[in-house]
């Protein structure tokens, strides 16, 4: 990325990062077993987002990834901000689809907290350690790098997201199996995608010629002027 020149690359991973995290918010609604636990369609997708994070802050650097990760949660915020006025409109007398609406745009403000502020904790853990770990390691050990973030990333995600979301509703003991199996799948995800995740890196690299080190630079998430 060449000054204020935005790359096609990184234009098309954000698009992805977005369209990752506001998938997960609908197939979220649907419960699924597996094996003998249950978990949200969500896990198809939210955890390429993680792996998506870990691409632009490995090219990048962490101030791109930090617009990526604002710019997410706006989309995010759009999009549940319309689907709830859209689920308080009133339809129209032939409509009989009002229940099924109601359950997938009708979410608890509980739940949207907890759902934000879990995605904003987590993304930004993930690409802090990336980041730091990268100026450590002298840019080796991508691997390890990634599969620490992710772990770190999703542990923060999931202790936030439960008991914000679900504390009271669901028992406490049953809520640390939630928290620990949503754990372990997220980060088997990872590990199996992994080296799609290492040809992607590479490839974007040698298209881009880019390879940033955060060395010298403010992780304040909240300063925006030098993104």
């Amino acid at each position: 990325m060449k000054g204020k020149m935005v790359s096609v690359s990184y234009m098309l991973l954000g698009i992805l990062f977005c369209v990752c995290l506001i998938s997960a918010n609908l197939l979220a609604t649907k419960q699924v077993m597996l094996g003998a636990f249950n978990i949200t369609a969500a896990m198809i997708v939210f955890p390429i987002s993680y792996i998506v994070n870990d691409c632009i802050v490995e090219v990048w650097g962490f101030n791109k990834a930090k617009l990526i990760i604002w710019v997410g949660f706006l989309m995010n915020f759009l999009f549940a901000l319309f689907g709830y006025i859209a689920d308080l409109i009133p339809g129209a007398p032939y409509w009989d689809n009002a229940e099924g609406f109601h359950r997938i745009f009708g979410l608890a403000p509980r739940v949207v907290a907890a759902s934000f502020l879990a995605f904003l904790v987590g993304s930004f853990l993930n690409a802090y350690v990336m980041s730091v770990m990268k100026v450590a390691d002298g840019g080796r050990r991508f691997k390890l790098r990634a599969i620490l973030s992710t772990v770190i990333g999703e542990t923060a995600d999931s202790v936030i997201f439960f008991p914000v979301a679900l504390a009271g509703i669901v028992p406490f003991d049953k809520l640390l199996l939630m928290m620990g199996w949503e754990i372990v799948l997220k980060t088997l995800y990872e590990i199996l995608v992994l080296p799609l995740t290492v040809r992607v890196v590479k490839v974007v690299k040698r298209m881009e010629g880019e390879d940033v080190y955060d060395r010298n630079i403010s992780y304040n998430i909240l300063k925006v002027s030098d993104i």
